[in-house]
């Protein structure tokens, strides 16, 4: 009945990692894929990186996510901050800049 707790506590630690993972894997593939199909003049009217680089970060934290290094890894809290900062700033600013209605 003593050993009941620490199995539980692995068994939660597992299921919050699994969730990360697939939230940092789903924030990545979206931002890449969105990277991926804008025009690259785009990117520098709204002053942000050039597309390149922006597929660059997206496409190597992808990968070493993918690779085994989790999320909760240095590489994969990079990658869930650069895939939220793309689509919280950058899709946002590439959208506005599309449509000319502004963000409202």
């Amino acid at each position: 009945m003593a050993y009941a707790a620490p199995l539980f506590a692995f068994d939660v630690r597992y299921v919050i990692e699994l969730i990360l993972l697939v939230f940092a894997l789903v924030v990545q593939g979206i931002a890449l894929v969105h990277a991926i199909t804008q025009r690259s003049d785009a990117f520098s009217a709204i002053g942000t990186l050039p597309k390149g680089g922006w597929i660059a970060i997206l496409a190597v934290c992808l990968v070493l996510t993918l690779l085994g290094f989790g999320p909760i890894s240095l590489f994969g809290l990079v990658g869930i901050a650069a895939g939220l900062i793309y689509l919280l700033d950058v899709r946002v600013g590439l959208r506005d800049l599309s449509d000319g209605k502004g963000f409202w």
